[in-house]
């Protein structure tokens, strides 16, 4: 078996429940609203609010404004629906800088792969800047390469095209088989790694679609960074 070099990881509902974690952020900010003024019963401002984001995806700018035109209300001055706006926007952010964590198992595993001299790294989908954020809110920069971080916006090339792992390992130096890549997407994150020979494991914590559903049989499956240990130790014999 050659042996593993490189561990690679997708950021979100892989490293952290970045779903979950949404959901709560997104609840805070309707809240915000009517607390400020906005005269509707939550959970159809909040469902309405999904819709927008289905509709113009999660990386769009102006959710809140285009969510407060959608409902339609009658006698809110421009000055008003901008109150109404920023609070949403201020309560989102309150709870990222407030809540965002990594899953607990992530860090200790992170170092202990480290130490072992396993070369670490992420490639991940999203804007530079937001996904760069998230690593540094997640505090998992000194865990990581430098020059092992792999954004999509940056490269200009997006999931689940595979150019966007090959890139990774040209730039690493590495074989395909030589780096394992952990995920939580089989789409995005399994078939193409392993189209290019690397090793390929779903993450199913917060996965919300399965191989199953799929038909894309991963190499490994495991449920937390506590049998990503096990699997790197027994069938990697990498010492974590």
């Amino acid at each position: 078996m050659t042996r593993l070099k490189a561990v690679l990881f997708d950021i979100d509902d892989t490293l952290f429940p970045t779903t979950e974690f949404a959901r709560r952020a997104r609840r805070n900010a309707v809240r915000a609203m009517i607390d400020a003024g906005l005269d509707l019963p939550e959970e159809p401002v909040v469902a309405e609010l999904e819709e927008v984001i289905g509709e113009f995806s999660s990386n769009y700018e102006h959710h809140y404004d285009k969510l407060v035109r959608r409902l339609r209300l009658e006698g809110l001055t421009r000055r008003r629906t901008a109150l109404i706006v920023a609070a949403g926007v201020a309560a989102y952010h309150d709870t990222k800088m407030r809540e965002i964590a990594p899953f607990e198992d992530v860090p200790p595993l992170l170092g202990d792969l480290r130490d072992a001299g396993v070369r670490l790294g992420v490639i991940t989908h999203g804007w530079s800047v937001k996904q760069a954020e998230k690593l540094v809110r997640l505090g998992l920069i000194p865990f990581l390469e430098p020059n092992a971080i792999f954004i999509s916006d940056e490269l200009g090339i997006s999931k689940p095209n595979p150019k966007l792992y090959a890139i990774a390992l040209e730039e690493m130096g590495l074989f395909g088989e030589e780096a394992m890549y952990v995920g939580d997407s089989p789409e995005h994150d399994i078939a193409p790694p392993q189209s290019l020979g690397m090793i390929a494991v779903w993450a199913s914590r917060a996965a919300r679609r399965t191989p199953e559903e799929t038909g894309i049989e991963p190499d490994h499956e495991v449920g937390d960074f506590a049998a990503l240990r096990s699997l790197l130790r027994e069938q990697y014999q990498i010492a974590v």
